[in-house]
C-alpha cells in the first residue's frame, strides 16, 4: 500500500471541473512557476504556515486505503450533483503511483486529473487512462521563456500534450494568464498552432492573474520575486481562439 502527502482537501469545490467536486492538493511540484498560487504545495515535505489566521501544518501523508476512505462517503452526493472527485497540486504525477492506486480504491464516480503534463511519459499516461477529464495546464509554446518563468523546460510537457490527444481522453486546455508574460498576443497564438486540431480539446480556460497570491508566499518563509509588473492590464483576447474555431472561456 503506497502513501502520498496531501496539503489540502477542499470539499464542495466548483472551479474545478463539472459539478460539485472534492478537491485533492498532492503535495509537492517540479516546478516553481513565478506566480505560484499554492506556494505551500511546491514542496514535498510537511510545512509551518504562519499566517494571521494562526498556525497550521500544510502536508498531511496518507495511505491510499485511508484517502479512499475518505473520499467514498461522499461519492453519493457528488455524483446527484454532477460532480466528482478532482487531482490536483502540487503536481499529481510526482505522486502517480499513490494518485493510481486511490482511483482504483474509489467507487464510481468521476474523476479528474489535472495536471502541469511535467512528468514521465509512462505515469502520465496511467493516470490519464483512470481518469474521465484532464484538465492540462499550458504556460507557454516558447522554451526559453518556460524555462525563465518555471524552473524547467516544456519538452516532455508538450509531448505529453499530444500523447493525451492519442488517449482519446476529453481535455481542457488552462491558460494561467500572467500580465505581460503569458497573456501577450504572441503565447496565446503559439498555443492556437499548438491545440489546433486536436481532436480531444473540449476548450481553453483562461485563467485571470490572482494578485492575491503573492502575500501567501511570507506564511510558508518563501519569497515572492516576480519580474513583471502585477498592475498591468491583462490582455484576455479571446478572439485569436475564436477565429481558429476554438472555443475559448475566461474562467
Amino acid at each position: 500500500m503506497s502513501t502520498g502527502m496531501i496539503f489540502d482537501i477542499k470539499e464542495f469545490a466548483i472551479h474545478d471541473g463539472p459539478g460539485i467536486r472534492t478537491t485533492v492538493f498532492l503535495k509537492g511540484c517540479p516546478m516553481s512557476c513565478m506566480w505560484c498560487h499554492n506556494p505551500e504545495g511546491q514542496s514535498q515535505i510537511p510545512q509551518v504556515i504562519l499566517s494571521p489566521a494562526g498556525e497550521r501544518i500544510a502536508g498531511n501523508e496518507y495511505t491510499a486505503l485511508e484517502l479512499a476512505g475518505l473520499l467514498n462517503p461522499q461519492v453519493a452526493i457528488l455524483r446527484a450533483n454532477e460532480g466528482g472527485i478532482t487531482f490536483s497540486g502540487g503536481e499529481p504525477l510526482l505522486q502517480a503511483d499513490f494518485v493510481g492506486e486511490v482511483i482504483n480504491l474509489l467507487e464510481d464516480v468521476h474523476v479528474l486529473l489535472d495536471t502541469s503534463g511535467y512528468g514521465r511519459e509512462e505515469d502520465f499516461i496511467a493516470l490519464v487512462n483512470r481518469s474521465d477529464l484532464v484538465f492540462f495546464d499550458l504556460k507557454f509554446i516558447d522554451g526559453e521563456m518556460h524555462q525563465h518563468y518555471t524552473g524547467c523546460d516544456n519538452v516532455q510537457i508538450l509531448r505529453n500534450l499530444h500523447l493525451l490527444d492519442e488517449t482519446g481522453k476529453p481535455f481542457v486546455i488552462r491558460v494561467p494568464m500572467v500580465p505581460g508574460v503569458t497573456d501577450t498576443n504572441q503565447n496565446l497564438v503559439d498555443m492556437v498552432k499548438t491545440v489546433h486540431g486536436l481532436s480531444g480539446l473540449l476548450r481553453v480556460d483562461l485563467l485571470p492573474y490572482n494578485k492575491a497570491a503573492g502575500s501567501k508566499y511570507q506564511y510558508v518563509g518563501m519569497e515572492f520575486k516576480p519580474d513583471y509588473d502585477e498592475s498591468q492590464e491583462l490582455n484576455l483576447n479571446t478572439s485569436i481562439f475564436e477565429q481558429a474555431g476554438i472555443k475559448v472561456t475566461v474562467a
